[in-house]
């Protein structure tokens, strides 16, 4: 199967937030990935636009009762710039995560225009 998008890991966030997950955790982000590497149009419950975040993603990942989030954005073309994740406890999104989110977007951005 051809793919649809290509994942690129920004720095280690998404590194460090898979490391401490179980292997049924894992396993679950790892197919999580795939299907938005793979599928052409991604399902709601597995990549959702944030309203309001200038072009913030997240990948909803469920295991159990758990639920996990990796926040991305899109590059150039197909590429989908993965950043960090975190395990969400509640029905909002933390705003400290959210923030986060946009200065790891931001770096990416300076870093790459420094390099241009």
């Amino acid at each position: 199967m051809n793919k649809k998008r290509e994942l690129y890991f920004y720095r280690d966030y998404f590194k460090s937030f898979y490391v401490e997950q179980n292997a049924k955790v894992k396993n679950k982000i790892l197919w999580t990935l795939k299907v938005i590497e793979d599928v052409e149009r991604i399902p709601e419950q597995y990549f959702k636009h944030i309203e309001g975040s200038d072009g913030l993603y997240e990948i909803r990942i469920k295991s159990g009762k758990e639920n996990f989030r990796i926040f991305c954005f899109f590059e150039e073309n197909n590429i989908v710039v993965i950043g960090h994740g975190f395990q969400k406890k509640s029905q909002r999104t933390p705003a400290k995560e959210l923030e986060k989110a946009l200065n790891i977007k931001k770096e990416y951005h300076e870093e790459k225009s420094d390099k241009s």
